[in-house]
């Protein structure tokens, strides 16, 4: 069985997003191909499960991880960083077997 783990940030700022929002069940990710490297992560709010959605719950929050993007993301860890003036989630995926320079794809 597939496992996603989500530190408390992560939980904080999907709830904080969700609330800002008004709505939604929680954060969903996918992965599409893109980029130098041949994959990047795509967030969007996720307002229903689909049947087939993995579901991932932890700290009050959660993430739903469509079929075809649960392998590429098996044993990842969503959190929620500050460096300097960016805030942005990222993904610490054992997975990923080079990334582009930039770090905004990634391949398996």
């Amino acid at each position: 069985m597939a496992k996603i783990s989500i530190t408390s940030a992560a939980a904080q700022q999907i709830q904080h997003a969700l609330d800002e929002r008004g709505h939604g069940l929680g954060l969903r990710v996918s992965v599409k191909p893109s980029g130098c490297s041949g994959y990047s992560y795509v967030l969007d709010f996720a307002d229903e499960a689909a049947n087939d959605d993995a579901v991932f719950e932890a700290h009050g929050a959660t993430v739903f991880v469509a079929p075809e993007a649960l392998e590429m993301l098996d044993g990842s860890e969503v959190d929620f960083v500050s460096e300097g003036l960016n805030r942005f989630f990222r993904f610490n995926n054992p997975n990923v077997k080079d990334q582009c320079g930039c770090g905004e794809s990634f391949t398996v």
